[in-house]
């Protein structure tokens, strides 16, 4: 079959079925968020950490949950590695080395799973299942936490009260994501990802040379790594594994996994705000966008234009050659769009331009369609910062959804964008400017510039794949990467909570005839200017040191 018409069948039936899903798992997720009772499982957690599950919080008291949970979170998964040599089921692995222990549980509390070892030779079962998958599952459920928290700021009325933490990670990880993950386990066994505890074995090669194999529960950790848009895999070649990602269809099962909740959360969020068109617009937004990243890192691939290519003479170097160069790319669009950093093929050999396009679907802030609840929460943001703009343009305080972009919010939502562009490019410029950073790069010249602003472009995201041309495994690197993982989901998160509880405590505001529709096209183009041309004020020249100069080379 010709590889276009391949590739677009494969995109083609990924958006239908994820169009089919949008409406049952929208609502299904509202009922999950807005309903008064609790099931017999919440309810013993409930009383197991001494939580009143009918209380609810201030958005300072829900933002102080998130904060402790999460470095508790990180003091376990930290601890669990550096004592793993005590721990059963280890496989005789030593413990992780402080600077990458600190990296890697920092990395997966936030949702990033950056990686920056070798799965299979690093960590044992207990370590993997107990310590990263729990984080799969509870840091996606925090994200997904957040955004409903900015929703209800949205839907209620002189009230300072925005839910209850406890509930909402309990009910998001128990009714949501489990569910959703043993199904997808079930099918990954079912196409060949392994699922077991075993102990390493020993196999003859093809020119009778020996291999250790360190087998795995790939499959439980696949479903959530890419359903809660994590990232984090088992096995050092992540999805290009066969172990991970069997065949083709799985290669479609996991894609879909990945964009399967953010997607749908606009629903949930329409349904809650009572007025379904305003999801609709929302996800007519991520949708605009992800269509055109898509659509332009795949001319690219298929172009084949580029250093890497020119040098071997085709584009199929660092692909998954099972899957072919299109399917490759949307797996790759589909992870920077999203904060998933689940991977496929290798991003460092992407051409000059497909690799600017990955870059820049991070630089996106990842809203289209975003991680599990980030993705949301973040369109929201540049929602209300179109609506002041607007309101700029025609000399009336802007509204959005019958709440006042007053003064406190569009500070609230300024920091926000601003915050993650400062932590790339600060954190970019140190790793050039010292010669610790500058230690670690494989590459000289644009490409190498590329991959240290890629690393700190997915760091600072919280989206956890590489260009991998960068040697990241050093003290520099683990510790001011950790750092921007870190600011990079907690800051945002705190102001999101904090524009949250402003909403809430405003009296609604009744539409007028100078009242910006939210619900029509008019608007979904206006958002989708705005966060293309705030991205393009804020990242290009950085983008023009680095893959746009080897790409117009």
């Amino acid at each position: 079959m010709n590889p276009t018409l391949a590739g677009i069948l494969f995109i083609g039936s990924l958006v239908l079925v994820l169009a089919v899903c949008y409406r049952p798992l929208g609502d299904y997720m509202y009922r999950v968020y807005t309903g008064s009772r609790h099931n017999a499982i919440e309810r013993g957690i409930y009383r197991l950490i001494g939580v009143n599950a009918d209380s609810e919080q201030r958005w300072g008291v829900y933002a102080r949950g998130v904060l402790a949970f999460s470095a508790i979170s990180i003091l376990f998964l930290y601890a669990l590695q550096r004592l793993q040599s005590h721990l059963l089921l280890s496989l005789g692995m030593e413990p992780v080395e402080p600077a990458l222990a600190w990296n890697t549980a920092v990395s997966f509390v936030t949702n990033t799973n950056w990686q920056a070892y070798s799965g299979e030779a690093t960590m044992g079962h207990l370590v993997q299942t107990a310590g990263l998958a729990v984080q799969n599952f509870v840091s996606a459920a925090v994200g997904m936490a957040v955004a409903i928290t900015l929703v209800r700021g949205f839907a209620r009325d002189k009230t300072g009260e925005l839910g209850n933490f406890w509930v909402d990670l309990t009910r998001g990880t128990v009714r949501i994501l489990l569910p959703i993950s043993l199904v997808a386990a079930l099918a990954l066994v079912a196409g060949g990802a392994i699922q077991t505890f075993a102990d390493h074995s020993t196999w003859t090669t093809l020119t009778g040379g020996e291999q250790t194999f360190t087998p795995a529960a790939a499959a439980s950790q696949e479903a959530i790594k890419d359903l809660g848009t994590n990232g984090g895999g088992i096995f050092n070649v992540n999805s290009a594994h066969p172990f991970e990602n069997p065949t083709s269809w799985t290669n479609w099962i996991e894609i879909f996994l990945i964009l399967l909740i953010p997607f749908a959360l606009p629903r949930t969020f329409g349904r809650m705000v009572g007025d379904n068109r305003q999801g609709y617009a929302i996800a007519a937004v991520m949708a605009s966008v992800f269509a055109i990243s898509v659509t332009l890192t795949n001319w690219a691939e298929l172009s084949a234009g580029g250093t890497v290519p020119q040098a071997i003479g085709a584009a199929m170097e660092g692909r998954e050659v099972r899957f072919g160069v299109s399917n490759s790319a949307m797996f790759a669009s589909a992870t920077t769009l999203t904060s998933t950093g689940s991977v496929d093929s290798f991003h460092d050999s992407y051409t000059a331009l497909g690799g600017a396009m990955l870059i820049w679907n991070m630089l996106l802030g990842e809203v289209a369609p975003g991680g599990v609840g980030a993705g949301l929460y973040g369109m929201l943001i540049l929602a209300v910062i179109t609506v002041f703009v607007a309101g700029l343009m025609v000399g009336r305080t802007p509204e959005y959804l019958g709440k006042k972009i007053g003064p406190r919010e569009i500070k609230l939502a300024s920091l926000y964008f601003l915050a993650t562009p400062l932590l790339v490019l600060i954190g970019t410029a140190v790793a050039m400017a010292t010669p610790a950073g500058r230690a670690a790069m494989l590459n000289t010249g644009p490409h190498g510039f590329s991959e240290i602003l890629y690393a700190y472009a997915s760091a600072s995201n919280n989206n956890g794949s590489a260009f991998a041309g960068v040697s990241v495994n050093t003290a520099f690197h683990n510790i001011t990467l950790g750092l921007c993982m870190a600011f990079g989901r907690f800051l945002p998160i705190v102001l999101v909570l904090a524009l949250a509880g402003s909403l809430a405590a405003q009296t609604p505001v009744p539409a007028s005839t100078g009242t910006l529709p939210t619900h029509r096209p008019q608007f979904v183009g206006m958002v989708v200017g705005v966060t293309v041309i705030l991205v393009a004020l804020t990242f290009l020249p950085a983008l023009a040191l680095g893959p746009l100069a080897e790409g117009l080379h």
